[in-house]
């Protein structure tokens, strides 16, 4: 401060009347800073090392800070350069106080977009008129920094993340490759990745801090350039490397030219995403590593270190979704909160109610979306031992897929994905649809049902579109994605006779190959299974067959049914044994029967008896136009 205000005083003065006010001015300067701290210029010099100012930058930001340190400074720059300067040096002034020509390339150079000043965020030209006349104005996080307040700005501290650093594949050789100088890297891994732990574990090997910034949390219509800017700066403010979460919309077109920027940023930039690197993206090569997601003993591991003994057995139950370490630590705060309120234990029911809320997200197209939340359990389901077993064997299978996927390419190479893919076959109404809830259910995940007729488009290329969004989608909210119905897109290829023939094989073709690389768990219920053919067949981990129940399973489902009523009538009981085997219906039938049985009930004010059960079922044999069989009603 004290060299700005010898530079000032050596100017020459603008004029009689302003004269003794800017030598007033100028001498109060001096005995204001006289013999000052140097804390101040610690700050400056620190500053200007970890942004790699050289002397004219630095003289540059020291004279943009000055009007905003001391008000006295302001008054004489606005004696210098007017009061539409409003206390801000222009740039000529500023150039002219640090001993550099206002016309030489070198000055200008300084203060242009390209400069380390304004590419960086620390200073620029406010103004519209000529470059000289405007005006050099600090940032005001720097100017916070400077005088040792060090609270990042209220826009980016909700985009902030705590990550504890985590141990994983790459992370020792992430670390040398921030060590060598590498400013950009890359991770990318399917949900659940642990790609910000393992970055903020290489900056701990290293010995530097870390700022994780979420860019999936940024208010809509943001300024993306303009917050990365704001971001690689705070980090360089804090002495950090930063760590960009949620990169992926830097790796689409529109902002794919950002990678450069960060090429050139202050600090080491982490970023990481989801998406493979695009190598368009930038003119020269990141650091690149795929980030395997966490096994599930290790998610096991950091549930029951966040839960402790609240939960039990029920955190190894959540171990199944694929959630990262900083989602684990929020979907249990979550599950504490809501024992808190209802007053009970963190037991396996808030669990996955917290792991459904944070995992799921909103629709991802106006013809696929989440079903409403609907408990399930297998417990709510009837099926011959063989599906059921099947069932519960494709569960386990979705719960170790990261133990299974850490051992290698176990699961293929060339362009296979990572995720699980099953087939429900059965006639209307054997329970595919409650099967795949309880799956869903069973790892803690949203079920996303997919209405294909409504993604067909008459139009060429539009389907495969629609089709592209509904994946991406669920792959980045980490969802049981569910195609009824399937056989109506998925059905054997036909012989090309015309052109809509042709263009149809191209759509079904997209579609087995956008599966196979689909990150996540894919269920489609089919009605005909013959009409699948076997290139889609070898695509598929799981075919369950739901068969038409037997008596022995009608039975079961009747009694499944009428165990929800509140009660039965002791003077007419169900004869359920009678039903199942006089009646061959599904199960959807079965529940429509006993619900029509239950309206008329508490219409007549009584209880569910035979009477109403069997009249119940002639009415849904009639819906279905159906004959009733011979012999009804049954005896019972």
């Amino acid at each position: 401060m004290d060299a700005v205000a010898d530079v000032v005083k050596q100017r020459e003065l603008p004029g009689d009347a302003a004269g003794p006010r800017l030598a007033a001015a100028v001498d109060a300067l001096r005995r204001d800073h006289a013999g000052e701290s140097a804390e101040g210029d610690d700050l400056l010099a620190s500053t200007a090392a970890v942004f790699g100012l050289d002397p004219l930058e630095t003289d540059l930001l020291l004279t943009a800070f000055a009007a905003e340190a001391d008000p006295s400074f302001a008054t004489v720059f606005a004696l210098l350069g007017g009061e539409a300067t409003q206390g801000r040096p222009t740039a000529a002034l500023a150039l002219h106080l640090c001993g550099v020509p206002a016309l030489s390339a070198a000055g200008r150079a300084r203060l242009s977009s390209s400069g380390r000043l304004v590419r960086h965020g620390l200073a620029g030209l406010t103004g519209d008129g000529p470059a000289l006349t405007r005006c050099l104005r600090i940032a005001d996080r720097v100017v916070a920094h400077l005088v040792g307040d060090d609270l990042p700005e209220p826009q980016l501290q909700r985009l902030v993340l705590h990550a504890e650093p985590l141990a994983a594949e790459h992370g020792a050789e992430l670390a040398e490759a921030i060590r060598s100088g590498v400013r950009l890297c890359w991770l990318h891994g399917p949900p659940g990745s642990p790609g910000a732990e393992t970055a903020a574990a290489a900056f701990a090997r290293l010995g530097v801090d870390w700022l994780v910034a979420d860019l999936s949390r940024r208010p809509a219509g943001c300024d993306l350039p303009g917050l990365l800017t704001e971001l690689t700066r705070e980090a360089a403010l804090q002495t950090a490397g930063l760590v960009l979460a949620g990169a992926d919309d830097l790796a689409g077109d529109e902002h794919r030219w950002l990678f450069d920027r960060l090429l050139e940023a202050a600090v080491p930039v982490v970023a990481v995403g989801q998406r493979a690197w695009d190598p368009r993206a930038t003119r020269r090569l990141p650091y690149i590593a795929a980030v395997p997601p966490l096994p599930v003993a290790s998610r096991a591991q950091l549930w029951a270190r966040e839960l402790g003994d609240e939960a039990g057995g029920d955190a190894v139950i959540a171990a199944g979704a694929r959630l990262g370490p900083g989602q684990i630590a929020v979907a249990a705060e979550h599950t504490r909160m809501l024992a808190a309120v209802r007053g009970g234990g963190a037991d396996a029911a808030l669990v996955r109610e917290s792991v459904r809320r944070l995992s799921g997200g909103g629709p991802v197209h106006r013809h696929a979306g989440p079903t409403a939340p609907v408990a399930t359990s297998f417990e709510d389901i009837v099926l011959p031992p063989d599906a059921r077993a099947e069932l519960t064997r494709l569960v386990q299978w979705a719960r170790h897929r990261g133990d299974v996927l850490a051992q290698g390419a176990v699961q293929g190479k060339g362009g296979k994905g990572t995720g699980i893919a099953a087939m429900f076959s059965g006639g209307p109404g054997t329970g595919k649809t409650l099967a795949a809830h309880v799956v869903a259910d069973a790892l803690g995940l949203d079920l996303y049902q997919v209405d294909l007729a409504g993604l067909v488009d008459k139009y060429v290329g539009e389907t495969e579109k629609n089709l592209e969004r509904v994946f991406h989608e669920a792959e980045t909210h980490d969802v049981v994605l569910f195609f009824d119905e399937a056989d109506a897109i998925f059905g054997s290829r036909s012989a090309v006779q015309d052109s809509r023939d042709r263009y149809a094989n191209l759509e079904v073709s997209y579609l087995l190959q956008r599966m196979e690389r689909f990150d996540g768990i894919t269920v489609l219920a089919t009605n005909l299974r013959g009409n699948l053919d076997a290139a889609f067949s070898r695509r598929l981990h799981f075919v369950i067959h739901f068969p038409d129940p037997d008596p022995a399973t009608r039975e079961r489902l009747w009694a499944h049914h009428v165990r929800q009523l509140a009660g039965t009538d002791p003077a007419d009981p169900p004869d359920l044994a009678s039903l199942a085997a006089a009646a061959e219906l599904s199960g959807a039938d079965i529940r429509n029967i006993v619900l029509a049985a239950a309206y008329d009930a508490a219409v007549a004010g009584a209880a569910v008896g035979m009477g109403l059960l069997v009249a119940a079922t002639a009415r849904e044999y009639r819906k279905l136009g159906r004959r009733l069989p011979a012999g009804w009603p049954p005896a019972g």
